[in-house]
């Protein structure tokens, strides 16, 4: 027979550094997880990533009190960041641009974040990456 779900828990936790401090903790505390455990499983899983790259986890939760998660790659917004070279988005885009971008770097994007993205081929998840970098200030060149 099959566990009973107590519940599941998204968090996005920087790269081989979980610690018990929030936002961890009191997540998983209300569960009524081991702490300590996700923390060590979380940070080997992940100490192949960059360090301190932001990953999105969903956590389920179990009635017994255990737990399994899974990780996602980065967010888009940290890969054209990354790519531009810059700290963080333009305050106002569409009027001013922050930083450059090119197509082949899109398309590597794209290639790294398909599986996470709602596109079936490489030339759909471009466009849907070209979107995030033109609603955060970047120039496409």
């Amino acid at each position: 027979m099959a566990k009973e779900i107590l519940g599941y828990i998204k968090l996005q936790i920087p790269a081989g550094s979980a610690n018990p401090a929030p936002p961890v903790g009191p997540a998983l505390g209300q569960k009524g997880l081991n702490i300590q455990d996700f923390c060590k499983q979380f940070n080997d899983a992940t100490k192949d990533l960059e360090k301190g790259a932001p990953i999105p986890t969903v956590i389920t939760a179990y009635k017994d009190r255990t737990f399994v998660f899974v990780t996602k790659k980065p967010p888009v917004t940290f890969y054209l960041k990354k790519a531009a070279k810059i700290k963080s988005g333009c305050q106002t885009p569409g009027r001013s641009t922050l930083g450059k971008v090119t197509m082949a770097q899109i398309k590597e994007i794209a290639k790294e974040k398909l599986e996470d993205l709602n596109a079936y081929d490489v030339e759909q998840a471009s466009k849907i990456i070209l979107g995030s970098a033109r609603s955060m200030g970047m120039e496409v060149v």
